[in-house]
């Protein structure tokens, strides 16, 4: 009986804290459901015959309490607390910009430290977490398509851990917050053996790859998705800082483990992801079960797999064709047998492949740029509601719309100084042929040309995808990746073939400009109706 007091006193807290005061009892009957609690739960967790006759009980005992006229949810004493609700002078706008920008843009580079130690490593120690610039062709081959097949499997699960679990940890559910990271990274592995088993079946019949080189590509494959997998939900409960630490031990590991052990590079490699994988799980476990202990609320809810799919498959779909999108140049230049030299149907170009990590880079450094614009219009849209009249919703559209220009103009000259930045480091003295001995082919400098201008479409197809997705919007990005990638398939595949293997790149470059096409004439409709959207968000 106690247990059962101390139950409903719980759900009681957990519906306070969701929605405030409760109009109707069919309102607290629709939260408990929302709370995974079912029929059959109720006798055994409440003592109660049905959901109805808890939602009956809970409402009375709520509208009966002294505290219920000032009943709030956690958003109502947020906006409460806040002082956003001033008057903002033009000064005021420009501070506020000033400020977000010095946080959030270098934020974002900094959360980019993981990638800029394994390029570090390249650049000191020729070789990194999975890479190694003593591999020849064929293990390139091998490794490179594993982690691209890694990425590739794992990108929708990504995607929806961002999305499902931040849901729940907002709210401060960390029970639920673990136990959707846990069901989506369980979910990710299995996607990772399904697609694996399904290459080892196509390899059987039509004998693409030696088994050797499978088991290679097999083993970076699961490795780098899982790593991938337990490293995606330390963003969620913005604790993106562990990463670097964990990549950073990883790789230091792995480094001196092939600098004074004799064993094989590819060991040395499994070793150091195995250990950014488990430092990082360990993190995670610890610190969700310390925020567990200090606030639990348990109602004993469950993940619902339908809803979940239904609630995140735009999304879960979206991280999918996003991979797709990125590889599939490197793929069609990698099959491009013009001379009838290669051994396999896939194998690795060297030169595309320098040039392609070089125009990467262009994406990299304009993270912050992407970091920033995100947390500027997430700041003003929540400023701008409580400064603009409900009757003057085009100047409060107009604002925001003028503001989203305002950051593509800082996307723009981010990236001219990053393609400055590029060239040097090419043609320097002290730049690439410095560090590596040998000189940048002029098909590489091609591919990264026209790789960088393709990669920052990319960006600006991206940033315009937050914006949407900040508002719950996903059905037009996902449609733009997807004619992105057919575009990107279809002219890559032509000009690798009739042109020459290296311009399968254009097949990126215009794939990139049709996605940031496509998505900026949805932010523009976006724009003009934000008000609507906005409201129809929360």
């Amino acid at each position: 009986m106690d247990n059962h007091s101390q139950n409903i006193e719980n759900l009681i807290n957990s519906i306070k804290e969701k929605i405030g005061k409760p109009v109707s009892n069919r309102v607290v009957a629709a939260t408990i459901e929302s709370l995974g609690i079912r029929d059959k739960d109720t006798m055994n967790d409440f003592g109660m015959v049905s959901i109805r006759a808890l939602a009956d009980f809970v409402f009375k005992k709520i509208v009966s309490a002294p505290d219920y006229i000032t009943i709030q949810n956690k958003k109502e004493r947020e906006l409460d607390n806040s002082t956003a609700t001033k008057i903002f002078q033009a000064s005021d706008y420009l501070m506020i910009k000033a400020k977000i920008f010095a946080k959030y843009y270098p934020m974002g580079i900094l959360h980019l430290l993981p990638i800029f130690v394994q390029i570090i490593a390249i650049i000191f120690f020729g070789y990194s977490l999975w890479t190694y610039v003593g591999f020849n062709h064929m293990q390139s081959t091998a490794v490179v398509l594993g982690v691209i097949v890694g990425l590739i499997s794992t990108g929708g699960f990504v995607q929806v851990i961002g999305r499902q679990a931040s849901f729940y940890w907002n709210y401060e559910d960390y029970t639920m917050t673990r136990k959707t990271i846990d069901y989506l990274v369980m979910m990710g592995a299995k996607s990772i053996f399904m697609v694996l088993t399904v290459i080892f079946f196509t390899n059987f019949f039509f004998h693409v790859f030696p088994m050797k080189l499978l088991f290679v590509l097999f083993t970076y494959a699961f490795m780098v998705g899982m790593l991938l997998l337990v490293i995606a939900p330390l963003h969620t409960v913005k604790q993106r800082w562990f990463i670097s630490i964990a990549i950073f031990l990883a790789t230091t590991i792995a480094i001196l483990l092939e600098k004074f052990t004799s064993i094989s590079v590819y060991l040395t490699h499994w070793i150091g992801i195995t250990i950014a994988i488990i430092t990082s799980k360990a993190y995670l476990y610890f610190f969700l079960k310390n925020k567990i202990d200090k606030r639990q609320v348990d109602c004993n809810m469950e993940i619902k797999t339908p809803v979940m799919l239904y609630q995140n498959y735009h999304y879960f779909f979206y991280g999918f064709f996003i991979y797709i999108f990125i590889f599939t140049d490197r793929i069609l230049a990698w099959s491009a047998d013009v001379s009838g030299t290669i051994p396999y149907a896939i194998y690795f170009e060297k030169n595309y492949e320098l040039g392609m990590d070089m125009a990467i880079l262009v994406f990299l450094l304009l993270s912050g740029v992407l970091e920033y614009s995100l947390a500027a219009f997430s700041k003003f849209i929540d400023i701008g509601q409580k400064n603009t009249s409900y009757s003057c919703p085009e100047k409060y559209n107009g604002s925001l719309y003028k503001m989203y220009w305002q950051h593509i103009s800082i996307l723009l000259v981010s990236a001219l100084l990053i393609f400055i930045l590029i060239y040097f480091i090419i043609t320097s003295s002290w730049g690439y042929q410095a560090q590596f001995n040998e000189v940048f082919q002029e098909v590489s400098l091609r591919v990264c040309l026209i790789g960088g201008v393709a990669y920052f479409f990319l960006a600006w197809g991206m940033l315009n995808t937050l914006y949407l997705f900040t508002l719950g919007q996903p059905v037009q990005p996902l449609r733009a990746i997807i004619i992105a990638c057919l575009v990107n398939v279809f002219t890559g595949f032509l000009l690798s073939r009739f042109v020459s293997y290296e311009y399968s790149v254009g097949g990126l470059f215009i794939g990139a400009l049709t996605f940031m096409l496509l998505t900026l004439k949805a932010n523009i409709v976006f724009f003009k109706n934000l008000d609507y959207y906005y409201y129809a968000a929360y």
